[in-house]
């Protein structure tokens, strides 16, 4: 897989089954598909935890949500300590434009969850920002801030 735009590579343990290729995802404790889209959400996982502090205990990949009655699948979730939803990232695939779809897309996600952070990536572009409801605003953010921080 291609190198992504985080600050240096990280370790990941893969496996080939006819030949098919796997990663072994952290969160979720069993090996996925290595698809582009996969390989852009293990390289954050690991840039949460390693660089932002995030715990790697309050973090859930592919959470079920459901929009407008329909089920969906948030790419990654992390949690504050008392389980309600805090961050929620969306992962597109390098070869992806991060577009207003996109944005669209985690907004949608978000009216269910109710994160306070948005994050997109597609390991090559990375989009925060922060909601504030009581204003009704949002605003974007220079660099994602350490767990501790949120």
């Amino acid at each position: 897989m291609r190198p992504l735009a985080f600050p240096r590579p990280y370790a990941f343990t893969t496996r080939t089954i006819d030949g098919r290729r796997e990663i072994l995802d952290p969160l979720r404790q069993q090996y996925v598909a290595l698809t582009p889209e996969e390989w852009v959400r293990q390289n954050l996982v690991q840039f949460l935890i390693q660089e932002r502090g995030y715990p790697r205990g309050l973090m859930a990949a592919e959470k079920f949500v459901q929009v407008h009655g329909q089920p969906h699948r948030a790419d990654l979730v992390v949690y504050d300590r008392q389980g309600s939803p805090l961050l929620l990232a969306e992962c597109k695939e390098p070869s992806v434009n991060i577009s207003q779809d996109t944005f669209d897309q985690i907004a949608r996600y978000n009216r269910a969850l109710r994160a306070r952070y948005l994050l997109i990536s597609n390991g090559l572009e990375h989009y925060c920002y922060a909601i504030d409801r009581d204003r009704d605003q949002y605003r974007f953010l220079d660099h994602l801030p350490h767990y501790d921080n949120l």
